[in-house]
């Protein structure tokens, strides 16, 4: 018996010596992978010198790693760029990603929402004779980016369940046989795997030579070790092996090491150019509620959080873990004068449709959806993201709660969180692929008081830590915290555990919280530990579960499964005493995004409010193009700064597509606002004046 204990306590200490190793495992892995590249990259290399050494004739050309150099096709990407996407400079790698592209090769694009992805491949899908591909998973997103780049004049259309037989017949004979105007054709995955009529014209296009590219949207979704893996996308590596010499973009906003791995694998472009941008969205704020036990003061919190920070209706969103939550709490919100659609899964598709218009055309304030809104959003001015409950994972909260501020305007990422909600969760995740481990991870984020909200998402996807500069609830609290010593009271958990153990019992979080609050009361605790309030017992519960004191084991029923909390590996130590646990609290509660208040946005300006009005009139006026798609949050300002007066002033400002679209309407606002008649001699004064003033434009369309 003794050797058995001796042999116990020696596996514990095996056990939390390996899991110290973990990180440097992890440091050594991301090392590994580096040099895989680095070598992949030689070899390319390698063969390129000696293709070349081969072609006496042939010109110079560009080493592999150098896509910010020189190209053929620089006037023209630029001219298109501004001039029918009304974008004046490129973001972070989106110049070098479509100079890749352009060169025919294949590319991996981990890119953070509001970084540009889809002008990555929109552009050079433009620049490109031929037909380009683009798988994406919801229909929501695809009938944005249609829609937006129909409003630019480029001929674009989608193959899906929802399109009429007029449209698919003239999409088949244009990939067929070349007839009509296609440039950029999307699909749904499901079309990929599932239809062979599609295959075929598609194979045909691709014999004919006017296939140009290959884009995979919400790449994340090949991978079974992504947050949100969609099986129909595992099968889209049939299209690098059926069209080899068609180069393929994949883009994604969110992917750690071993998904970007698995994708590379999976689509089978092994020698693709890797494109890694930072996580950071130094726009948005991030920040934690506690989230009260009774549904009712929840929803009373959150509508208080909007109508009193964004009582000019901006637009927002609101993630809910079901679909009945999701429609319950649409319900509650408009009875409390804010007005919410709720959108999800089970809806008919054109009512889900219906939802969707009405709040990207800003005729609803909030958006009530379930995952299933996850990636369908294509709006830049969203300027709130509210977690009613717990996400599954850091990516999955990263990528949601990434939908806030792609237009780069300050925006807030708030998540209600209670302890309670994490087996509601984790009896949902246990069955995937690091499912358990990543809501713990998403767990951990929420229960911490003291560390940066940012540095959390740096330390998860591998990224050198950056500043906060004050844009998280921690970072800038001043809120009084405490440690209160709960040793104590995890010895009684963990003998309460072990007690029902030894009796064939077993216990949920709540029913443990309130044993443990009954044995607290009966035991007469004469020693000097602290009375927990409920939500701490919860807190402290959860918090051994981190930390494997705990362990969570599910039980199926007909109906659900349960998720019970058992002794984890290292709960010997810690009912010795040996393993000092520190719970973490508030002395009072208190609101601490003081900061992130004062750098809100400021209210428009008079001639930022008609320019706002005018594009939501024009949008109404054309049915199918959204206000952003008419002129963008950017483009305003940049007009309220530089107050053109005539078309060519206007021209140079959001290019020319637009101008010849909308000039006459901006020009007799901006004329009437400002109260002028000037003709275009006056533009050189002006231009002088704003020399200096430095404006950033993004896409209309953001991946």
């Amino acid at each position: 018996m003794e050797d058995e204990e001796n042999i116990e306590d020696e596996l514990l200490l095996v056990e939390s010596q390996l899991n110290g190793l973990q990180d440097k495992i992890k440091t050594l892995l991301d090392q590994q992978e580096e040099l895989y590249e680095r070598q992949a990259q030689l070899k390319a290399l390698l063969e390129i010198s000696k293709t070349s050494r081969d072609t006496s004739n042939s010109a110079p050309s560009v080493a592999l790693e150098d896509w910010s150099g020189k190209f053929s096709w620089d006037s023209q990407a630029d001219d298109t760029r501004f001039n029918v996407f009304g974008i004046s400079s490129y973001r972070s790698n989106q110049r070098e990603i479509i100079n890749s592209i352009m060169s025919g090769k294949d590319v991996l694009v981990i890119m953070a929402a509001g970084g540009g992805k889809s002008l990555c491949y929109q552009l050079p899908a433009v620049l490109r004779d031929g037909i380009t591909l683009v798988v994406s998973p919801l229909l929501s997103l695809i009938q944005d980016q249609v829609m937006g780049l129909a409003a630019l004049g480029i001929p674009a259309h989608m193959l899906t369940s929802t399109t009429n037989k007029e449209i698919e017949k003239f999409i088949y004979k244009a990939l067929e046989k070349g007839e009509g105007e296609l440039k950029i054709l999307y699909v749904t995955p499901e079309k990929i795997s599932k239809s062979k009529r599609f295959m075929s014209k598609l194979e045909k296009c691709h014999h004919a030579g006017r296939l140009s590219l290959v884009a995979i949207d919400e790449a994340h979704c090949c991978s079974q070790w992504g947050h949100d893996f969609r099986p129909d996308y595992k099968n889209l590596g049939i299209l690098k092996i059926q069209f080899p010499s068609v180069p393929m973009i994949a883009l994604t906003a969110t992917a750690t090491s071993k998904v970007q791995m698995d994708l590379i694998e999976m689509l089978h472009i092994p020698r693709s150019v890797k494109f890694v941008s930072t996580v950071n969205r130094p726009n948005l704020f991030y920040r934690v509620y506690e989230k009260s036990s009774v549904g009712k003061v929840v929803i009373d919190e959150i509508a208080n959080f909007i109508s009193e920070s964004y009582p000019n209706n901006e637009s927002g969103i609101v993630y809910c873990f079901s679909r009945k939550e999701c429609e319950q709490v649409a319900k509650e919100l408009r009875g409390r004068g804010i007005s919410a659609d709720y959108y999800h899964a089970d809806m008919d598709v054109v009512a889900r449709e219906k939802v969707h218009m009405r709040w990207s055309k800003s005729k609803s304030q909030v958006i009530v959806g379930t995952v299933a809104f996850g990636m369908g959003i294509n709006k830049p001015d969203v300027r709130f993201v509210v977690h009613h409950s717990l996400s599954k994972s850091m990516e999955t909260y990263y990528q949601e709660s990434g939908r806030a501020g792609r237009d780069g305007l300050p925006s807030e990422c708030v998540l209600y969180y209670r302890p309670g909600d994490v087996p509601r969760q984790s009896s949902m995740v246990f069955y995937e692929n690091c499912g358990l481990q990543n809501l713990y991870d998403i767990a951990r984020y929420c229960q911490s008081k003291k560390n940066c909200r940012r540095g959390a998402f740096f330390q998860h996807f591998g990224e050198a830590v950056q500043e906060c500069n004050g844009m998280c609830d921690n970072c800038v609290s001043s809120i009084e915290l405490k440690d209160i010593d709960a040793t104590y009271h995890t010895k009684i958990i963990v003998s309460l555990l072990q007690e029902m153990q030894q009796n064939d019992q077993r216990a949920t979080l709540l029913q443990l919280v309130d044993k443990f609050k009954t044995k607290w009361k009966h035991s007469g605790c004469s020693n000097e530990a602290v009375d927990l309030k409920k939500e701490e017992i919860e807190q402290l519960i959860v918090q051994l579960i981190l930390d494997r004191v705990l362990k969570e084991e599910f039980q199926h029923t007909a109906y659900t499964t349960n998720a019970y909390v058992v002794l984890g590996p290292l709960w010997k130590p810690a009912l010795q005493g040996n393993r000092p646990v520190k719970l973490t609290s508030a002395i009072h509660s208190q609101d601490s995004g003081d900061r992130f208040k004062s750098a809100k946005r400021n209210q428009m300006s008079n001639l930022e409010a008609k320019l706002d009005d005018l594009r939501r009139t024009i949008s109404s006026r054309n049915g199918g193009v959204f206000p952003h798609a008419v002129l963008s949050t950017e483009q305003i300002s940049l007009l309220n700064c530089h107050t053109p007066t005539t078309i060519a002033e206007l021209e140079k400002l959001i290019g020319k597509v637009k101008t010849d679209k909308y000039g006459s309407d901006i020009i007799e606002v901006m004329r009437s606002e400002t109260g002028s008649g000037k003709d275009s001699g006056d533009g050189a004064k002006r231009q002088k004046k704003d020399k200096g003033v430095v404006f950033v434009e993004s896409s209309e369309e953001e991946g």
